[in-house]
């Protein structure tokens, strides 16, 4: 599940909350969707070469769809042991925070990051992409967000408000209109830099379908949902699952993925 903090302006200094993934990185790893192929095609061929940095790269999985694209990727992510597990995957991560990352010189003909800007600060962020780019680079940032059907939103969303009624965190769905404040902010951070050409929002728009059991697994993923006490959090799952049960154990969630991207000037 997408994560919302409560206001996106100030989302990037959330550090605990951006670090509560690492929390069980095998979950993450298989749980969260994928990205659509076609975005990250688009992306690889909209470079002048085959080198990719993924900031916030978490487990690796947008790396490896750029792997299996061809290109040649590096990621950077704060939280070691995501970065472990990316390790593992055989994406080559270096820990850090994007904003502190060094260089040392490197550049790239892409940077990206998939669901993970919102955590970086818009300018300092801009301002490291801008560096780690070369002329003509691409900076795509991109999200996805759903929706449940209608009938499994109410019903998840009352359990939400039940369980966790005081948590500004996780949702039976996510819309563009709430994320539209996440790609403001990272287009205002690209803007001060001055190095960048006009922002692009690239739009796809796929759908998946959830057995119960997939749903469950994913639903801990979701930022603040590691810190819940186990009562909490099985509490909430016993839930969202009576509810997916009582519309025939399986779902087909609708997602809207988006890309913020600009190059790089020479």
């Amino acid at each position: 599940m997408p994560t919302i903090p409560k206001h996106a302006a100030d989302s990037h200094k959330a550090r605990e909350l951006a670090e509560s993934f690492g929390s069980d990185a095998e979950r993450y790893d298989r749980a969260r969707p994928r990205y659509p192929e076609a975005l990250i095609q688009r992306i690889a061929d909209a470079g002048p070469g085959p080198e990719v940095l993924v900031a916030g790269s978490g487990t690796g999985i947008d790396a490896r769809q750029f792997q299996a694209a061809g290109c040649q990727v590096l990621g950077v992510e704060p939280d070691a042991r995501m970065a472990a597990f990316a390790e593992h995957s055989g994406v080559p991560t270096e820990v850090s925070a994007f904003e502190d990352w060094d260089p040392a010189g490197r550049t790239f003909d892409a940077v990206v990051a998939g669901m993970a800007w919102h955590w970086v600060d818009p300018v300092a962020g801009a301002a490291k992409a801008y560096e780690a780019l070369r002329p003509g680079g691409r900076l795509a940032l991109f999200w996805y967000v759903f929706q449940t059907p209608p009938e499994l939103s109410t019903a998840s969303n009352a359990v939400f408000r039940r369980v966790l009624p005081d948590l500004p965190y996780g949702r039976a769905a996510v819309t563009l209109d709430a994320y539209s404040a996440f790609f403001t902010k990272a287009e205002n951070g690209i803007a001060e830099t001055g190095g960048f050409s006009e922002p692009e929002r690239w739009r796809y728009d796929w759908s998946r379908t959830y057995t119960r059991d997939e749903w469950l697994d994913l639903v801990p993923t979701a930022g603040g949902m590691s810190r819940l006490p186990e009562h909490q959090l099985t509490e909430l799952l016993a839930g969202l699952g009576e509810a997916v049960d009582a519309i025939g154990g399986s779902f087909t969630m609708e997602f809207a993925t988006v890309a913020v991207t600009v190059t790089r000037n020479a």
